[in-house]
């Protein structure tokens, strides 16, 4: 197959319905709108949730929470993730961005104990799991809070 040989499969193209072409095209006059009525107006219909004036169902459930504004948000990284790299190396949230195994450092980088870690290895991270905090100095390594 080449390139110009390449076409959609059949039927999943359709053309586009061309509407108010004419009463001999089948949607012609009211161009299949019905006859008046707020969606046969131009501009006419409804917001998304309007019930016909009927409490919509977004204000009759009840609101439970809140969203705290102040919230920290952080990337996490796994042990197992920290294994990959070499004896002795220093890992900070500008290497972990860099060698793609978090795209947003957000509020700080958490490491978590998911996984082992069997290298010694010196972390500097925002945050730390008692877990993680343990298997890193049980290899011999070092977790530096930033």
């Amino acid at each position: 197959m080449k390139l110009h040989e390449l076409k959609p499969a059949e039927g999943s193209r359709s053309s586009r319905k061309r509407v108010g072409r004419g009463i001999g095209s089948g949607t012609g006059k009211t161009a299949g709108k019905g006859h008046k009525g707020q969606n046969a107006r131009s501009g006419g219909g409804v917001r998304p949730g309007f019930e016909g004036g009927q409490n919509p169902l977004f204000r009759r459930l009840p609101k439970r929470g809140f969203t705290n504004i102040n919230r920290k948000d952080y990337a996490i990284v796994n042990l197992d993730v920290l294994n990959r790299f070499d004896e002795g190396t220093e890992i900070t949230p500008a290497l972990l961005i860099e060698s793609g195994f978090v795209s947003n450092e957000r509020s700080g980088i958490k490491i978590l104990g998911n996984g082992s870690v069997d290298k010694k290895l010196n972390v500097k991270a925002h945050k730390f799991s008692g877990s993680a905090k343990e298997a890193i100095e049980a290899a011999g390594g070092q977790a530096e809070v930033l």
